[in-house]
């Protein structure tokens, strides 16, 4: 939420006291500059940590600075030589050394006493990816955040006027070679399905150097009218580590796309951010997924009904057979690679008109794009959504949405679009756009404190979970009909199976066949959808949890709060005040409510 002047607080809180859930918003608001007039000592020390630890980290990370919204870096690419990962972690181990040195939270006052915490978190998070998890010798797709990321985020974001960004993107050109020359050197024994999606994503960046930057040169002829020859040199360095991906790291790439039950458990704690143990998480992702069938049944059966009319009583008893048959009913009407970006922007004006008439949660005025994904990104997810940085003055989101790859059969891309289909795809829009990502995060770039902590370290279970609780509310609300409402729950038992199979994946030894059968026998997906999901889960580790986390964490939340304020609670007050405070994890925003 934006901060309001001190000479209009007044008439603010005089409109808005008799609503407690709103005035808390507002209050908290308030209580950032009011905090800043009295910061203790102890505040002061540890906004100069932060604010030391944060600059040091987005000159090392120059493409996630430029991504964050910060463009002093845009000219620079990471380096990924052993003198600076040492550089690194000594620098991360010193900030962790200055911050234990807070050893009373009651020191840090407003904003300040979470951002501790977090930053602590982070910095943990920094040591153990260094020391433990190293993925810069063995996954090779670290290294495209610099080899085509780095480039297209100059392209697709007005964020400055050509003549400025053209320079940047040149010298950033210019330091491809250099970055595929440490890959080259850093890179041992990866996963054979890292390096196979890296090669496809190399072909990505490929194309983007020689047929991408059209949009951003074209604006400025004169000032890149000679930098032909580079991208035509920067495309051959591309071509050459291509093939060195398939012709000698390929042949090695004999690691395992498992990470191991100790470093997953680490991994999963930093991911999360939670209460919740990895055991604790499983427990419940069983008994959701009973529950959820339980539910999908209910909706299934007059659906049942309505569209096997003759069918009389018979077989009324195999609830699954029943739930199938509804599905794959409704799966009847799906876009194709042809129609669903149009179809996907037809269904975000829907679901905005939606929320705004069901007063749902506040909506702000933020430009949103349905795009193609890029091909560099392809390969991890259907869709993304691609919100402005919080540091970043203006810009838009773009919803990106992935046709299915070229070499698809025409039986799996049917398959695949069975599952994201006309009812999938709105509720998949209500996750991506609205009011899933695209709103949360415009909510969250207008939070300010003291220090960056929050803005850069946001929680992506506290992000991935809201935008599954809101497919919950908008189907509670009746958005789609009863058609919708299967396919919300038909996600809700995706968001399950994801959880069980990043842990069955990576610490408990989980066989394709077996991530196969629950995603399809289960969850009820469709083939294209579950082989996809297992290329994922291979893909990424901790992440796939952090939406049933998120969720439940949210809907837990949301329970509190409504047993608290009784018939007084009001859900877009409710929603608009758990939204206010960035992006942190759920257990701090449960604090911050005081629930």
């Amino acid at each position: 939420m934006r901060l309001r002047s001190p000479d209009c607080r007044a008439s603010v809180l005089e409109k808005l006291i008799m609503n407690k859930t709103k005035a808390l918003v507002i209050l908290v608001s308030l209580a950032i500059p009011l905090a800043n007039l009295r910061a203790t000592p102890q505040d002061e020390q540890f906004q100069q940590i932060a604010h030391d630890y944060i600059e040091a980290y987005l000159a090392n990370h120059p493409e996630n600075a430029t991504e964050l919204g910060d463009h002093r870096f845009d000219d620079k690419l990471t380096d990924y030589s052993a003198d600076a990962r040492d550089q690194e972690l000594a620098r991360a181990k010193q900030t962790r050394q200055q911050l234990e040195a807070f050893t009373d939270l009651s020191q840090v006052t407003g904003a300040n006493n979470v951002d501790l915490r977090l930053l602590k978190d982070n910095v943990d998070n920094e040591i153990f990816g260094i020391e433990e998890l190293k993925e810069w010798e063995w996954n090779p797709l670290v290294y495209n955040q610099s080899l085509a990321n780095s480039i297209y985020l100059l392209v697709a974001r007005d964020f400055a006027p050509a003549e400025q960004r053209i320079p940047n993107l040149r010298k950033r050109l210019e330091g491809i070679p250099a970055v595929i020359t440490q890959a080259k050197a850093n890179l041992k024994h990866s996963p054979k399905i890292h390096t196979e999606t890296a090669i496809e994503q190399t072909q990505g960046a490929i194309s983007l150097v020689r047929e991408g930057l059209s949009p951003l040169l074209n604006q400025a002829p004169q000032v890149a009218k000679d930098l032909g020859s580079i991208q035509e040199k920067t495309a051959k360095a591309l071509e050459d580590y291509k093939k060195w991906l398939q012709k000698d790291l390929l042949p090695r790439s004999d690691g395992d796309f498992r990470l191991g039950a100790d470093k997953f458990r680490k991994k999963l704690r930093f991911a999360l951010a939670s209460d919740l143990s990895m055991e604790e998480i499983m427990q419940r992702a069983q008994a959701d997924l009973a529950q959820t069938q339980k539910a999908i049944y209910e909706t299934a059966l007059p659906l049942y009904k309505k569209y096997f009319p003759n069918t009389g009583k018979t077989g009324l008893g195999d609830k699954k057979k029943v739930t199938v048959m509804v599905l794959d009913k409704l799966a009847e009407q799906h876009p194709d690679d042809n129609t669903i970006v149009g179809y996907a922007q037809k269904i975000v004006r829907e679901a905005t008109d939606f929320t705004k008439q069901h007063d749902l949660v506040t909506v702000p005025e933020k430009p949103l794009d349905v795009i193609v994904m890029p091909e560099f990104k392809r390969g991890q997810g259907i869709a993304y959504c691609d919100s402005p940085g919080p540091l970043e003055q203006n810009g838009k989101t773009f919803f990106a949405v992935e046709p299915t790859p070229k070499d698809w059969t025409a039986q799996r891309k049917e398959s695949f679009f069975k599952e994201y289909n006309n009812y999938m795809c709105r509720d998949l829009t209500v996750h991506e756009a609205m009011p899933g990502h695209y709103l949360q995060l415009a909510h969250a770039n207008e939070f300010r404190a003291p220090t960056l902590v929050r803005a850069i370290f946001q929680s992506g279970t506290f992000v991935e979970g809201w935008a599954v609780y809101c497919e919950q509310i908008m189907a509670e609300q009746g958005y789609g009909g009863p058609e919708v409402k299967m396919q919300q729950l038909k996600m809700r038992l995706r968001v399950i199976c994801n959880a069980i199979i990043d842990q069955g994946i990576h610490a408990k030894n989980m066989s394709e066949k077996e991530a196969m059968d629950l995603m399809m026998k289960e969850g009820f997906q469709q083939e294209g959808e579950a082989v996809a999901k297992w290329k994922r889960a291979r893909l990424s580790s901790a992440q796939l949890s952090t939406y049933f986390v998120g969720v439940a964490e949210h809907l837990d939340l949301r329970d509190r709060a409504k047993a608290r304020d009784g018939t007084a609670f009001n859900l877009k007050n409710y929603n608009d005040t758990v939204i206010s405070f960035g992006s942190p994890p759920v257990k701090y925003v449960r604090e911050l409510v005081g629930l």
